[in-house]
Formats: structure tokens, C-alpha cells, sequence
């Protein structure tokens, strides 16, 4: 994987039962949260946060980040979700920061737009001249903005990620095969974006 901005990440893997949040969660038997609950956490009005360490260079008043939807400027459909998700999962992996979708109650706005994303064949069989992996690459703007100031926190106006992906030489799985290399990259993007702002801040 290839992308612009540095980047350190380890998976940790989530226990659900160590949620804290204002809403109460029954109990999950698999470690690692499923996109469905994740989905569950960006719609919902309460905060949540896990175990973990504040960012040392955010200013010591924040704590509780809204992460709403990012906005989405291509013609990938839903693209927007996995990415936010990805965010959301990283922050609550990585920080005790209290996060939350809506903006209302909240110290700080964390916002995405995705501005291009597009596939580029690099590889191809040599026999049949079908292509075999292709490289994503996806770009955004992101900003954090201080919920009671508006100013900018943090800002990064041309996020570039690139992941080389192998594809079925049947062009017609092709489709169907990009989703999943869509959400390697959307953990790609979460990663670096997090690690930019709580290490390199």
C-alpha cells in the first residue's frame, strides 16, 4: 500500500463489553465490532469511547469529536460510509476521545469529503491480456474544526492513498471483487488520518 501521508498502525482488536457511552449496549460475543453495529454508532445520538490515551498536541479542552458522514464528490456509491466508519472504529481503537455523529454537544468536528477515487490496471495475463491488479487510489479533503470557534484545528486538503489489488481475470467478478479492496483502502485512510492527528499533530 502507497500513500502520502505517514502512517503507523496496528489492528487492536475491540472488546465491546468495554464501550462507555450514555446508551446502554447489550453484550457482543465477537471481538471486533461488525460494520453493522459500527453503522449503528455513527446514527445514534450518544457518545461513545473506549479505553485508551487523548491526543497530547489537541488542545486539553476536547473531549467528545463528532465524525458526521463524509460528504462524497464521486460516483462511488457509498463510498462515504465505509470511509466514516473506518474513521469512527480508528478513533475509538486508538483514543478515549467520547465520539458522537452529530455535531450538537460536541468540542470538536471532525469533516470529509472524498474527491476522487478511481482504478488504474498495472498488471495484466500475459496470455489472455485481461487485467490481473489494478491500484486505487482515492483523495479527500479533511478538516477538524473547534465546535464553539469554527477555527481550524487540523487540516489536510489533498489526502492521496493508493492500494494495488489483484482482480479475476473474469471481467465480469470485477465489480463485485472492488469492494473489498474499497475497505482495505477505507482502514488505510482511517489509520493515516488518525495517526496524523493524535501523533503528528
Amino acid at each position: 500500500m502507497e500513500h502520502e501521508q505517514a502512517s503507523g498502525y496496528n489492528m487492536a482488536l475491540l472488546d465491546a463489553s468495554s464501550l462507555k457511552g450514555r446508551c446502554r449496549i447489550g453484550a457482543f460475543s465477537r471481538p471486533l465490532l461488525s460494520a453493522a453495529f459500527l453503522s449503528l454508532l455513527l446514527t445514534c445520538a450518544c457518545g461513545y469511547r473506549m479505553a485508551g490515551s487523548n491526543a497530547p498536541g489537541l488542545p486539553a479542552a476536547i473531549q467528545t469529536i463528532a465524525i458526521p458522514s463524509f460528504q462524497n464528490e464521486t460516483s462511488r456509491f457509498k463510498i462515504e460510509q465505509t470511509l466514516t466508519q473506518a474513521v469512527f472504529h480508528e478513533f475509538l481503537t486508538r483514543t478515549s476521545y467520547r465520539l458522537q455523529s452529530q455535531e450538537t454537544g460536541s468540542d470538536a468536528v471532525l469533516k470529509g469529503t472524498i474527491t476522487a477515487i478511481y482504478s488504474s490496471p498495472i498488471v495484466f495475463d500475459p496470455g489472455s491480456g485481461r487485467t490481473t491488479e489494478v491500484l486505487l487510489t482515492v483523495s479527500l479533503r479533511v478538516v477538524m474544526l473547534d465546535a464553539r470557534t469554527q477555527e481550524t484545528i487540523y487540516e489536510a486538503s489533498n489526502f492521496v492513498f493508493r492500494e494495488p489489488f489483484e482482480v479475476s481475470t473474469d471481467a465480469a467478478t470485477y465489480i463485485e471483487e472492488s469492494q473489498p479492496a474499497l475497505e482495505r483502502l477505507s482502514r488505510a485512510v482511517a489509520a493515516s488520518l488518525v495517526s496524523t492527528i493524535i501523533e503528528n499533530f
